[in-house]
């Protein structure tokens, strides 16, 4: 019989020793940025497979680049305003002294994605220039081993198809004491749920109840597969870093985000259309030996996959609901409270 692999003690993407993520959001703006932070620089790849993506520093992550390490990445609200966070987030680095030295020169390396939540209630009228730098600069002063998780950061203004986003993560530790983790924003055009049911289309990867331990319906519910989905292009995005203390370069780091696509396929339907900007971000801590470049490999690959759909799910399961506003998108716990299993 073969080992089993479980959570790690938090659950998180801080199960991995020297990660810290930070969180900020405006009430009012019904906006949010999350930060993933290390004690040093990290190994990151990138693979991009939805329609509408919004990035920064998305080249610098290519396989053949010459800067081959990060040194925070960003995750954020906002649409195409939002990628000023990283420059928050970098000038929060530059003060530490943490970047890419060119001479005397610090530049901190801080790719970012954003997703759509323009529409979604919150007041935009932001004045002269939005607030998604300081939002970012506030984000890495939160950044912490503990972080919370629905409702916070770059998923506190997200929705889905049919329920309230937001911001969700998972860890796995391998039998061989590698730790395998997942941090996800979620503002899906899909659903997470078999239609209006309680089910996750990610239940056969749920570890305990981390998203409530409901399982799967004997049968799928009527409907569950017709299509559907939320707004326009461009208006919807799931956002995914994957991270691992394994050593792996950016060759396999890259194969890492691929594989770790597959858990957004596990977790939300329909996923990857023209509507999304789905992104995978693949990073390393450096902090145990590498595995085998082929099977080992491909083990992680299958961990992260598993980890990144169960942080989905947590995302929408944590979720709670704009306050006062009772024709908004439910809460999961607020439309399923005490729905049979």
């Amino acid at each position: 019989m073969r080992a089993l692999s479980a959570p790690g003690p938090r659950n998180l993407i801080t199960d991995i020793a020297g990660l810290r993520v930070g969180n900020s959001h405006d009430e009012k703006l019904r906006s949010g940025v999350t930060v993933l932070l290390c004690d040093g620089p990290m190994n990151a790849a990138l693979d991009i497979r939805g329609g509408g993506t919004g990035t920064r520093e998305a080249s610098a992550l290519e396989v053949g680049g010459v800067v081959q390490q990060v040194h925070g990445l960003v995750l954020s609200g906002g649409s195409a305003f939002g990628l000023d966070a990283a420059t928050g987030v970098q000038s929060w680095l530059r003060a530490k002294g943490q970047g890419f030295m060119i001479g005397e020169a610090c530049v901190p390396i801080v790719p970012q994605a954003i997703l759509f939540d323009l529409l979604n209630g919150g007041d935009k009228d932001w004045g002269k220039r939005p607030p998604y730098q300081e939002l970012g600069f506030a984000a890495c002063g939160n950044a912490a081993a503990e972080f919370s998780l629905g409702a916070a950061g770059a998923g506190y203004g997200a929705t889905t198809f049919n329920l309230k986003g937001g911001l969700g993560s998972a860890s796995v530790v391998t039998p061989g004491g590698i730790t395998v983790a997942a941090l996800a924003a979620v503002n899906a055009a899909g659903s997470l749920t078999m239609g209006d049911t309680p089910y996750f289309w990610a239940a056969p990867f749920e570890s305990g109840a981390e998203f409530g331990g409901r399982g799967s319906p004997a049968t799928t519910p009527p409907g569950a597969l017709a299509p559907a989905f939320k707004g326009s292009p461009g208006e919807s995005t799931t956002l995914v870093i994957v991270a691992t203390d394994a050593s792996l370069d950016r060759a396999m780091l890259k194969r890492l985000a691929i594989m770790a696509q597959s858990g957004l396929a596990r977790a939300v339907y329909p996923v990857h259309t023209p509507l999304d900007g789905d992104i995978v971000f693949a990073v390393s801590t450096d902090e145990k030996p590498a595995p085998d470049p082929v099977r080992g490999l491909a083990e992680l690959g299958v961990h992260g996959a598993n980890a990144t759909a169960r942080a989905i799910a947590r995302a929408v399961y944590e979720a709670s609901g704009f306050s006062g506003e009772p024709n908004g998108l439910p809460a999961y716990k607020d439309r399923h409270t005490g729905a049979g299993r």
